[in-house]
């Protein structure tokens, strides 16, 4: 089995439920993805890690993302670039500021203004979670240059993020969980 398929059989297992829930986006599903399930696991992050490394771009010199589904992605990736040379700083987005010291809403090592950042999320909706993320790193001084997700759940996120003039890469979307199969049993 490879990576990617190794990834979604993790996801699929430990990570999806199927039954009425209402998302942070106050959208009602008929499904549940919680991506931290794998993503704060050994080779869940690992993996996630593995294979969003290969899709960002080589001028990049940070990842980031909005705390908290974000976090275990963004420490996976830097710790991982580490180890193969790449030495990607990782950047923790805050939902509300520091309230005290810098106040910021950005953490992470001090990075030249102007650094190109790849930006991630765990799940990508309606896709203002990420474009929240992406503001605030610009707010910082540093450039978003790309938006890379776990799975779509292809609920009109990617096209809000286009709008943007960001094009989404996602390791998954919703036709991968297999859900129209799990519903026909």
């Amino acid at each position: 089995m490879n990576d990617r398929d190794r990834l979604l059989e993790l996801l699929i297992e430990r990570s999806l439920e199927i039954r009425p829930v209402t998302l942070s986006s106050g959208r009602k599903s008929d499904y549940y993805i919680d991506c931290k399930r794998v993503t704060l696991s050994p080779e869940g992050a690992y993996l996630t890690a593995k294979l969003m490394l290969e899709q960002i771009h080589p001028q990049v010199s940070a990842i980031g993302g909005l705390t908290l589904g974000a976090d275990p992605i963004v420490s996976s990736i830097s710790v991982l670039s580490h180890l193969q040379g790449r030495g990607l700083a990782a950047l923790i987005v805050r939902k509300e500021p520091k309230k005290h010291g810098t106040m910021s809403y950005v953490e992470g090592p001090a990075l030249e203004k102007g650094s190109k950042v790849a930006v991630v999320e765990d799940v990508v909706t309606s896709g203002a979670s990420l474009l929240r993320a992406i503001d605030r790193i610009a707010a910082a001084g540093y450039e978003p240059v790309q938006a890379l997700t776990i799975l779509d759940r292809e609920e009109g996120g990617r096209e809000v993020i286009e709008e943007r003039g960001f094009s989404l890469q996602a390791l998954y979307d919703r036709s991968d969980l297999g859900l129209d199969k799990k519903k026909a049993e």
